[in-house]
């Protein structure tokens, strides 16, 4: 018996900008959820306070959005049950009143609004527009129409912006080229004229090398802020006008994470202390926060992960919990109590039998989680997580179970770049993306080896994005790989940098060096240029309408390798962006995944259609 990919693309996903509201007649829990079965739409769903659920948004209308390309916070609750959002179709914002069709509330026109904020006591949706991709400002759009106005025009990008509780203040977060939001940012503070708009402003807290991920107002006069100093994203408490600071959690855990989506929240003001999210990929927990004393309450139940959204009212604290046996799931605590409810509906799971029994390991300094087959030595494929300044927790992933199910052990590698472990490690692949990362993944394949779990000769290596860049690139730079899986990948560097997305486009300056003047770096250390080297066959597939990856970067790479005489095979994927979200196509890549480990390990997948692959045989 074994899991069947319609299972994964059925529990697939999940859940985020959770949101706990308090009303009337209790508190609601509003959150987003990934539809995969109706073209991979996103659907704000609203648990009410007697256990009933519903789905805000109508089938046709999609809550996502395409600031920096990876999307911000897309949609905000209002009283009454009404909804703000934007629309994954046209980008716009729009106000949804019960029993109502949607209303426009922005033009037509080259804009992308996201990281959406409700400012108390008015009237308007404040949110980070996007022009043209390429440049940012903060805006407030009246909920009962009318033009835009202007708040914040600083930097070139920014988020997280918060009034203060006496309406005088503003504050945001922002950073500039080259700087990443985990490299460097600023927290910043100014005071609001009568017209609504932000004059000079003070950076309070952040600079180059300090990355500020999220600060909410305490009082008039002082914030909390999530921010890393000390090399830690810690808990900090900043007066408004910079004047003092003080670390409420000076410890060697992380209160934050990287932001790839403005308006993430691993913290939760509330008249009892402060709802964190904290700890490492090995075990992220929810707690409360005294910030008298730093010390905290455990509320994480037996969830190993507290996904980056967490929100708090009434004295419930809601965010998204999972655990080696139980998927992604929104959860609503007692704050008083610490009791556990799960208010997302429940998601069909295969029997625990079928589950893996995840390890936490530690080899040669490299963090892996391993998800082991029944017996071993067994052959074993290695997980490489995207970013990749990115990370992969400890969990319950079907898309794993899918393979373990079936024999194949699954590593996880958390490689030299990963966010949970301090900027130290994270900081580990600084010039050296290319180099650490395959050195790290061959580590704990290696290690694997020696320790009898798994088969030398039956190694492989997948991931997507800059996980699939890593895949490529170990397959010609290293001997270790029987095959290679890459989704959407990176394999030409020096032509990404030029055609990527703003948010990204000067990425590389840190993770391999400046363009023109490390320019060689970058020919010793693309796959496309190696090509020719690959240790075994490669399975690249792609979405076609992907943004942040061209698809031209996959056809280039198996040309290259076509032309070497390596086997391989390219599928493609129409409506698909940068990230598999609809139930056709994950079913489509997990079955051809199978399969080509069937073909690179000789094991038989009759269970799947067979995979061509070209070149040598």
């Amino acid at each position: 018996m074994s899991i069947s990919a319609i299972d994964v693309a059925r529990t697939d996903g999940a859940a985020q900008w959770v949101e706990a509201v308090q009303t009337p007649d209790g508190v609601e829990v509003w959150w987003d959820e990934p539809r995969p079965q109706e073209g991979g739409r996103r659907c704000v769903v609203r648990r009410l306070p007697d256990g009933s659920r519903r789905d805000v948004l109508p089938q046709g209308w999609n809550a996502r959005n395409r600031l920096i390309e990876y999307g911000g916070r897309s949609w905000r609750p209002l009283p009454g049950g009404a909804l703000v959002f934007t629309h994954w179709a046209d980008q716009r914002l729009y106000l949804l009143h019960p029993e109502k069709d949607p209303i426009p509330l922005t033009p037509e026109g080259p804009h992308h609004y996201g990281d959406l904020y409700l400012p108390p006591g008015r009237e308007e949706v404040w949110a980070v527009r996007e022009t043209n991709g390429v440049a940012r400002d903060l805006v407030a759009v009246p909920l009962e129409g009318g033009e835009p106005r202007v708040i914040v025009k600083a930097h070139h990008f920014l988020m997280n912006a918060r009034l203060s509780p006496d309406g005088r203040r503003l504050s945001w977060i922002g950073w500039d080229h080259p700087s990443m939001p985990w490299d460097g940012t600023e927290l910043c503070v100014a005071e609001l004229d009568d017209e609504g708009a932000a004059g000079p402003y003070r950076v309070i807290a952040g600079g180059e090398r300090e990355s500020v991920v999220q600060a909410e107002w305490r009082d008039p006069d002082t914030l909390y802020a999530v921010t890393d100093p000390t090399g830690w994203w810690n808990l900090h408490e900043i007066a408004g006008d910079g004047s003092r600071s003080r670390n409420l959690t000076p410890m060697e855990l992380e209160f934050g994470n990287a932001v790839w989506k403005p308006g993430a929240a691993w913290f939760a003001v509330t008249g009892e202390g402060l709802v964190v999210v904290y700890g490492s990929p090995d075990e992220r927990r929810l707690g409360l926060l005294d910030p008298a004393d730093g010390r905290i309450r455990d509320l994480g139940g037996d969830a190993t992960h507290w996904a980056s959204t967490v929100s708090a009212a009434g004295g419930i604290a809601a965010g998204v919990a999972a655990s080696p046996y139980t998927p992604m799931e929104v959860t609503a605590v007692s704050l008083a109590d610490g009791a556990h409810t799960v208010v997302s509906a429940p998601k069909p799971l295969p029997p625990r039998e079928l589950l893996p029994t995840p390890e936490t390991v530690v080899i040669e300094g490299v963090h892996a989680h391993l998800y082991p087959p029944a017996t071993g030595p067994a052959p074993y494929v290695v997980f490489v997580h995207g970013g990749p300044t990115g990370v992969h927790p400890l969990m319950l992933d079907l898309e794993i179970a899918y393979f373990t199910s079936r024999g194949l052990g699954v590593a996880v590698v958390n490689y030299g770049g990963s966010t949970g472990y301090g900027r130290a490690y994270r900081e580990r692949l600084r010039h050296q993306w290319g180099v650490v990362d395959v050195h790290d993944c061959a580590k704990v394949a290696r290690g694997l080896v020696e320790l009898g779990r798994a088969d030398a000769a039956r190694l492989a290596i997948r991931g997507g994005s800059a996980g699939g860049w890593t895949t490529v690139a170990a397959l010609v730079h290293s001997d270790v790989f029987a095959g290679g899986v890459a989704h959407y990948a990176i394999t030409d560097p020096a032509a990404w940098a030029g055609e990527t997305h703003d948010f990204e486009s000067r990425y590389l300056d840190g993770l391999i060096g400046p363009l023109p003047e490390t320019e060689e770096r970058y020919r010793e250390r693309s796959p496309l240029l190696h090509a020719g080297r690959a240790s075994g066959p490669c399975l690249m597939m792609h979405g076609l309408e992907d943004k942040i990856v061209d698809v031209g970067q996959a056809e280039r790479f198996v040309a290259e390798l076509d032309r070497h005489g390596k086997e391989w095979a390219l599928l493609t994927f129409p409506g698909e962006q940068h990230g598999w979200r609809r139930e056709e196509t994950i079913v489509a890549a997990l079955e051809a995944e199978l399969a080509f480990y069937g073909r690179v390990f000789h094991f038989d997948t009759p269970e799947v259609t067979a995979l061509d692959l070209r070149g040598a045989k």
